[in-house]
């Protein structure tokens, strides 16, 4: 599948202009300007998050990425020479042999790569990723001579262009292609993961001529193809090169498309103009600022790395992105990574980015397909780990892991990912309030998620209902009543009962969902606070939270509820207590969970721990392989500490730390379609605007003391009242502003960024 038309448009501002004008009435006598007009610079704003280099890039996790969430590429150092390399990878290229499971069989497939190959000795490089442009510039230094480039994964095409400028001692440069190898990358032997019986790599790469331009045609084993096409083109002092992949299964007609798209690519400056309009109206959906340099920097560029590996017709991000290196991770994961990967498009206003809503919905039928054959009429489930779309292949130890079945072992009887999946599809409708999105995906295959429980639970001798033995994942014991089921189980019940009411439909399941709801065993809790299950404590350095899924993010167990407070804090310091295990997303898991105490300082305390630990250079996270839910889960982090959403409320600033005295929200999006602006100026909150899309009830909790001022956009009141908890409840119809200010105050609603506290290095190899 090539990037549509209707990706590229996508992301086009679709409402900002119809923002209304105008604040208080004596904002208005001071011609103040509306949030949503921003009048500052975004390209110099976002210039100050620029990732930058002085030094070549020795390796993935230090250069630059470019992408379009199907085709991606990496910039840095072809090891052992005298050369840089573009690699070449794309999200749809994928084995076909079922046979074999989705860790082989399904895997994703390396493509290749390029090499500029200059004339002389590199000796030094002077780079800028260009976020705004979302474009690499700069300069590569060499004995001979130097060369000037610039280069992008165009927005709308699968097209990698970059264009090179050499001095005149450098005009004999050349670019080289490489096909890799198409085998999985769990193949390595670097990764001690022993293929399946009779499993071998596809044939190699066929390179030929095809007039102007070359190809790289990479038949598989299973049928279908993927081809690489490229062209150089000279053009007075600039010499660009144009490539391209395209795949195709089981068919073979790749090589024409991959061809026609290298040879309608115009000049480089003529691509960049949809390119950059494209990116540009990317950034202005929402905005966010911060005092902190470095961690605003690195906000901007994990909102520039999600457009470079996610669009809503592009798979749903494997664990690398589109940007595939030797790993022993080469499919999509579902017990963690894919919810991780997904949860900041919310608040930064990117539901036209949600993969995962649209390949649960297309790929339906693979969720009942797989499970054991009894269970197949009533009930869904997603593997542990799957291809594009949603298959796992064969199942066992070494090719893939499979939806298990409770009180079954083997397979590893992990089964509540589907559902915990749906989650995000759940916040994709309570940030849209899309009733086809609740309608057509949610509702029914959460039904079916939660119907797969049902037909395990059992009464015990307490009365209650019990779960047999199921999997937390990645703990490595399984355990009745296992936490991390019952907290998806009783969120499950609980949400298709609303949803019930919502569309108005009488359910034959819902007397069931109620005395699931009424009768499921407790959590099993003991002196040192949640445990894996009945029986089996939290005993060893884990760096999954999925015994904690009750706090965070189902909100199930919440610090509004004073008498669960000592548990959270309990569970959570014995958790990050064991330092063996844990990993990058433990660190952004545990900020996240301090915001929900609100704690800003223990939050941005984890972060920074992140950063220093884990963080590479170019803002990419490791384990053994790339995996790239954690950089963007810790967006996620930062999200909770500035607004939180849940159970129908709208928290402003909930766990800001003392660091960040100012802040500058604009549209940010928040459960029941709201569009949330405001500004926190020396501690304290100065204003807020809340826009409705959707008419729903609206309650804030918006931390301003003394007398409110409530009103539209012209300074008129608005009807609001104050809850005995102090929460304010505005009556605010679908389209309708309200903006929140103490009363007396003169807030100038305008939108910008904040000035820094102090300097922070850029990213990259400043």
């Amino acid at each position: 599948m090539d990037v549509s038309r209707r990706t590229v448009l996508g992301g086009a501002l679709a409402g900002l202009a119809a923002t209304a004008a105008g604040g208080s009435a004596a904002v208005a006598a001071t011609a103040a300007s509306e949030p949503g007009s921003d009048d500052f610079d975004w390209a110099a704003f976002l210039a100050t998050a620029d990732l930058r280099w002085r030094r070549l890039p020795a390796a993935w996790t230090e250069g630059p990425f470019l992408g379009n969430g199907f085709l991606g590429s990496g910039v840095y150092a072809e090891p052992g020479k005298n050369a840089v390399r573009f690699t070449v990878q794309h999200s749809e290229v994928q084995d076909h042999r079922p046979q074999y499971g989705a860790l082989f069989g399904l895997a994703r497939l390396p493509i290749g790569s390029f090499t500029l190959e200059p004339v002389g000795a590199i000796t030094g490089v002077d780079w800028r990723l260009d976020l705004w442009h979302a474009e690499l510039t700069g300069t590569i230094t060499t004995a001979a001579g130097s060369l000037a480039l610039r280069a992008i994964v165009h927005t709308g095409q699968p097209l990698l262009a970059v264009e090179v400028r050499p001095s005149e001692g450098e005009r004999g440069f050349r670019w080289t292609f490489h096909p890799a190898e198409a085998v999985s990358p769990r193949a390595d032997p670097v990764w001690k993961k022993a293929p399946p019986a009779g499993y071998v790599a596809n044939p190699p790469a066929t390179v030929r001529r095809a007039g102007d331009s070359s190809l790289a045609e990479q038949p598989l084993l299973a049928g279908g193809e993927h081809v690489t096409a490229w062209r150089e083109v000279t053009r007075g002092g600039a010499r660009t090169l144009y490539a391209s992949v395209a795949w195709s299964h089981p068919e073979r007609t790749s090589a024409a498309r991959a061809l026609r798209t290298v040879r309608t690519a115009g000049e480089f400056g003529a691509l960049t103009g949809e390119h950059r309009r494209w990116w540009h109206d990317h950034y202005r959906r929402s905005f966010v600022s911060l005092p902190d340099t470095r961690l605003q920097s690195f906000y901007w560029i994990q909102l520039y790395k999600l457009a470079s590996a996610a669009r809503r017709d592009a798979p749903v991000m494997a664990t690398s992105g589109p940007w595939l290196e030797n790993t022993p991770w080469p499919a999509t994961w579902w017990n963690l990574n894919v919810q991780l990967e997904y949860w900041l498009i919310h608040g930064s206003n990117h539901l036209e980015l949600d993969a995962v809503s649209r390949a649960l919905g297309q790929y339906r039928a693979n969720l009942s397909g797989q499970l054991a054959e009894p269970y197949r009429a009533d009930s869904a489930g997603i593997p542990r780990t799957t291809d594009l779309t949603l298959d796992n292949g064969i199942s066992d130890a070494t090719s893939g892991f499979p939806v298990g079945v409770p009180g079954q072992d083997p397979p590893v009887p992990e089964v509540g990912n589907l559902t915990w999946a749906l989650h995000n599809v759940w916040l994709s409708y309570r940030h849209s309030l899309d009733r086809g999105l609740l309608r057509e995906t949610l509702f029914p295959l959460l039904r079916k998620a939660i119907g797969y429980y049902l037909h395990f639970l059992a009464p015990g001798t307490d009365g209650k209902l019990h779960l047999p033995p199921t999997f937390s994942p990645e703990y490595g014991v399984g355990a009745p009543d296992c936490t991390y089921d019952l907290a998806l189980l009783r969120w499950g019940c609980r949400t298709l009962l609303d949803l019930a009411r919502e569309l108005r439909v009488a359910d034959p399941l819902a007397p069931r969902w109620r005395d699931v709801l009424a009768n499921l065993a407790p959590y099993a809790v003991d002196g040192n606070g949640y445990m894996i299950g009945a029986g089996v404590p939290f005993a060893k350095s884990h760096r999954h939270y999925s015994h904690l899924l009750q706090v965070y993010p189902l909100y199930e167990i919440t610090w509004e509820q004073p008498e669960n407070r000592a548990l959270i804090e309990k569970s959570l310091a014995h958790w990050v207590g064991f330092e063996g295990a844990l990993q990058g997303y433990s660190f952004t898991g545990a900020a996240s969970i301090s915001a929900a105490m609100l704690r800003g300082d223990q939050a941005a305390g984890y972060l920074d721990e992140l950063q220093k630990r884990y963080l590479e250079p170019n803002t990419m996270y490791q384990e053994s392989g790339p995996v790239i839910e954690t950089p963007l889960s810790a967006v996620k982090s930062m999200q909770d500490m500035l607004v939180q959403s849940w159970d129908g409320v709208l928290r402003l600033f909930p766990a800001v730390p003392a660091s960040w005295g100012d802040v500058a929200l604009r549209d940010f999006r928040t459960e029941g379609a709201f569009l949330l602006s405001a500004a926190r100026e020396a501690g304290k909150t100065r204003w807020l605007k809340v826009h409705s899309e959707a008419g729903a009830p609206c309650v804030l909790r918006p931390g301003i003391e003394g007398e409110l001022a409530v009103t539209d956009a012209r300074g008129r009141a608005k009807r609001w009242r104050r809850a005995p908890n102090g929460d304010v409840r505005v009556e605010l119809a679908r389209g309708e502003n309200v903006f929140v200010y103490r009363a007396g105050d003169r807030p100038d609603f305008a939108v910008r960024p904040v000035a820094s506290s102090g300097p922070g290095a850029p990213w990259g190899l400043p």
